[in-house]
């Protein structure tokens, strides 16, 4: 029997973390679907949508670091975008999808809104409609002022164009109402699924004994100032302390050119541009030094390694210091709030760190397989919300 089609949308700007939550959700998805991914950002080569998803590769655009979005390819931005659009069309109409899920969207992803809103136009004219949902994190951008008006705004076009909104998220660690807050209702069914995590080897702790302190920064396109305090903090620490450091496939040249200098200079240190599998790293150090994105937070859940986090802030990008707080009050993490970071505090903190031991927490990490079948559930129902396994909670 053939398993009907599923368009999924999906753009990473600053870091992997949208891509790599997309993919483990694919992966899931295969189950029920033919999934095909249409991917808006840059992909390094070891990154690849996983067996039985196809991919659609999108010209690739990601943020500049005034925010503004630039061409990641060979097209011009003007060129890339217009490409982009007749792409999404044509995936949608051969595709034909009975399931369309949009990455993130209205909730963010404004500067997508030319092409998102054309593919939506497109998926509410289809005969028949295909189900519409929307993927979202754990918590929410937070937009200061103008956060009422951008989440009423945000309800207008969900309220429009979507039969429901996945939260990857547990409740009891966060809900959607905590970081969403309109003047108005929100229309479609909200399921908050658990956390989206990649199938792994079995978590493991990290080897007593060990001295191997691993250092990253996601995909490292603004995780310079870390890498470089920690390799500058190395010559501080106690000589039976090992850093691994992993600048990630986005670092600028410059940048990583700096680092291959500073790394030269020293001892017990190893300086990597990735690796396929920052969880597989995890599971045998000893401490890991980071910044608090979705998917490296979920890593240091689930191999438990001690872990100080130093989240990536600024006034337009607020998710990873208010995840990082809410881990450590839960004992989870230690917190170095991103304007306190300085050789001597971070040399401090790792010592801090070998010490610590993290609290287990029983959050759920089912998201990817509970999305699977809610949007199997809706599907089934000709977008009637039916009674999946996981129930639906209103804002």
């Amino acid at each position: 029997m053939r398993k009907p089609p599923l368009l999924f949308y999906c753009q990473h700007s600053l870091g992997l973390g949208h891509a790599v939550r997309s993919f483990a959700l694919g992966a899931a998805l295969a189950e029920h679907f033919r999934v095909v991914i249409a991917c808006g950002g840059k992909l390094p080569e070891a990154v690849t949508p996983p067996v039985g998803v196809e991919l659609v590769a999108l010209p690739p655009l990601g943020a500049a670091n005034d925010g503004s979005l630039v061409s990641r390819g060979p097209h011009s931005l003007e060129r890339a975008r217009a490409r982009r659009r007749e792409l999404l069309l044509d995936a949608f109409r051969s595709l034909r999808p009975r399931v369309l899920v949009v990455e993130l969207f209205p909730f963010g992803r404004r500067k997508f809104a030319d092409e998102l809103v054309l593919l939506l136009e497109e998926a509410w004219r289809a005969k028949p409609r295909p189900v519409v949902a929307s993927s979202v994190r754990d918590i929410l951008v937070g937009r200061g002022a103008d956060q009422q008006a951008h989440d009423t705004l945000t309800c207008v076009l969900a309220n429009r164009y979507f039969d429901a909104v996945l939260v990857h998220s547990d409740p009891a660690f966060a809900g959607l109402a905590e970081s969403f807050r309109p003047t108005i209702p929100l229309s479609p069914a909200i399921f908050h699924t658990g956390f989206v995590v990649p199938e792994r080897a079995t978590d493991a702790r990290p080897v007593e004994g060990a001295h191997r302190v691993v250092v990253s920064a996601g995909g490292g396109l603004v995780g310079e100032r870390l890498l470089s305090t920690a390799l500058e903090a190395q010559a501080l620490l106690p000589g039976k302390i090992e850093l691994d450091v992993v600048a990630g496939p986005f670092l600028p040249e410059p940048a990583w050119s700096s680092l291959e200098a500073k790394a030269a200079q020293l001892d017990r240190v190893r300086l990597r541009r990735s690796v396929p599998d920052l969880g597989e790293e995890l599971r045998t150090a000893s401490a890991s030094v980071s910044q608090c994105g979705y998917n490296t937070a979920l890593d240091l859940l689930r191999t438990r390694v001690p872990a100080l986090v130093v989240p990536f802030w600024k006034p337009s990008e607020d998710e990873q210091l208010r995840r990082a707080r809410r881990l450590e009050q839960l004992g989870a993490v230690r917190v170095l709030e991103p304007e306190c970071l300085d050789v001597p505090t971070l040399v401090d903190e790792i010592r801090l760190l070998l010490e610590h031991r993290p609290q287990a927490l029983a959050l759920d990490l089912d998201g990817a397989a509970a999305s699977a079948r809610i949007l199997s559930a809706l599907a089934a129902a000709d977008r009637e919300v039916a009674a999946p396994t996981v129930a639906a909670v209103t804002a």
